[in-house]
């Protein structure tokens, strides 16, 4: 009983810290929306998504509305948006987006992780051929009301969808970056419940590597992940 006790721990343990690590990564969005536009959602599309966002991974509403309130009072400071790129073992690019309030810290953390990791850290832009930024929708496919899949694909054409995929629960979306407010705007006339939805890097190229060489990159994304100044971690690993 007492093995079975502590693998459940561990498991419980480890999805607390992904929850925490969310609500983090969403608590500094809210920030960065409020500080850019303001703590009113329906003048915001930036935080009425994170909102959003937040909602859809069970992150509690008081913390929420603190997150807002923060933000939106003079005390509490800026986050700048940092984006670092370079290489992890074995020639994987990797493009890490950040939200600091501390841009020194930041750099030498993200800086030591790719030393720690074998990689090499580049200059901004660096890897522009190799990714595209992209926005992303994911919505729950009970969301669209009984429409079929195909016809909410052609409904969505004309706000500057460019791709579209389904699987048995969920529906993606894919636009243009500079065409991501017009799509949430789009969707929120229609009345679709969007689970997540965020702009993000899409590997344009792939690398195809052993299952120990993945590995090494794997556990340098890890470690990126982990840091509190990231928020996401991109890499185009196969």
């Amino acid at each position: 009983m007492g093995r079975v006790f502590e693998k459940r721990k561990h498991k419980m343990f480890a999805r607390f810290d992904r929850m925490a690590k969310q609500f983090t990564k969403l608590g500094k969005e809210i920030a960065i929306a409020v500080k850019m536009s303001g703590e009113n959602p329906d003048n915001n599309p930036r935080l009425r998504m994170a909102m959003q966002n937040a909602k859809n991974v069970n992150m509690p509403k008081d913390r929420v509305d603190a997150a807002i309130k923060r933000a939106a009072s003079k005390t509490e400071g800026n986050y700048d948006e940092v984006r670092f790129e370079g290489y992890a073992p074995h020639g994987v690019a990797v493009l890490v987006e950040t939200a600091t309030d501390n841009n020194t810290r930041t750099v030498a953390n993200v800086r030591m992780h790719f030393n720690k990791g074998g990689g090499t850290l580049g200059k901004t832009g660096s890897l522009d051929f190799i990714f595209t930024r992209k926005g992303v929708f994911k919505i729950d496919r009970s969301a669209l009301g009984g429409k079929e899949v195909e016809d909410f694909e052609f409904e969505l054409i004309d706000y500057g969808m460019e791709d579209f995929a389904f699987d048995e629960e969920d529906v993606y979306i894919y636009t243009d970056y500079t065409d991501f407010n017009q799509m949430q705007k789009a969707l929120e006339e229609l009345k679709i419940d969007v689970k997540n939805a965020e702009l993000q890097y899409l590997p344009n190229t792939y690398v195809d590597l052993t299952e120990e060489q993945a590995q090494e990159v794997l556990d340098m994304v890890e470690r990126l992940e982990g840091d509190d100044d990231v928020q996401n971690v991109y890499h185009n690993l196969k």
